[in-house]
């Protein structure tokens, strides 16, 4: 029986509780992430209030959950379909591999990867600021390519094995061989890139609210909650660093998963 890396777990059962949080929390908190009471502003934690008020009297802990489950819900629907996309093209290039279709592939997944990422999604973005489909589609753009390569690489060279030709010679199309002989060896692969992916994506999501393009207030989003408290810093520390240390320990979690997965 292999042993499960101490890493990988302390990773899993981080994400599991910060999961268990964004989903169970805004049906379990009693409070409304936007309700106002400027009569209860940066109260500290306390029986009433666990995680205190920020500077409009709204609930941290109420804003925490729901921006937990906007930010890792938004990250995690993006490299879905940015990994099925990044894959099915990944195989296509494979199997056509050095021909015109694998050049032209492999050409714009390079062209693509020419422009930084966050720059991407800031043009798209820039489509309707303060939306959530153009930061969905920036990243659907950006995330894509992360899967391409590696997982070209890697089943080019599993389509050149014996049990695949052999799979070919007697008559099974390409649905099969991937389905049967590419996806198996694939997942770990897959899997591995797609938690680095939601890592990315949750912090981009972020930054860009912090820098006014992506989610804008009242929304509860992690980079929009530290805007919006930012000011009120040195009256109350705690209500900044509380987003700051949900996105630290939300990327934390992710990457410990992923790490040992490419370690294995």
């Amino acid at each position: 029986m292999t042993a499960i890396p101490l890493s990988r777990l302390a990773g899993a059962l981080l994400l599991a509780a910060i999961l268990a949080f964004a989903l169970l929390g805004p049906l379990l908190i009693d409070a409304d992430p936007l309700r106002q009471n400027l009569r209860a502003t940066l109260r500290p934690p306390s029986g009433e209030f666990l995680l205190g008020t920020d500077h409009l009297g709204r609930s941290m802990l109420a804003r925490l959950a729901s921006a937990a489950r906007l930010s890792l819900g938004l990250a995690a629907a993006a490299v879905l379909l940015a990994g099925v996309i990044g894959t099915a093209l990944a195989a296509l290039a494979a199997a056509a591999r050095g021909r015109a279709a694998d050049r032209a592939l492999s050409g714009l997944c390079d062209a693509t990867m020419a422009l930084p990422g966050l720059l991407t999604v800031v043009l798209i973005a820039a489509l309707a600021p303060g939306q959530l489909w153009p930061l969905y589609a920036g990243l659907v753009a950006t995330q894509w390519v992360e899967f391409f390569r590696p997982v070209r690489a890697f089943a080019a060279g599993r389509l050149a094995a014996p049990d695949v030709e052999a799979a070919r010679l007697f008559g099974f199309g390409g649905w099969h061989v991937f389905r049967r002989h590419l996806l198996p060896e694939l997942a770990p692969l897959i899997g591995t890139l797609a938690a680095f992916g939601v890592a990315s994506a949750v912090l981009a999501v972020s930054t860009l609210s912090f820098v006014g393009i992506g989610l804008r207030p009242p929304t509860p989003e992690l980079g929009s909650m530290m805007v919006e408290l930012l000011p009120h810093y040195a009256d109350a520390p705690w209500q900044l660093l509380a987003p700051a240390a949900l996105i630290f320990a939300t990327v934390l979690g992710l990457r410990l998963v992923a790490s040992a997965g490419d370690e294995a």
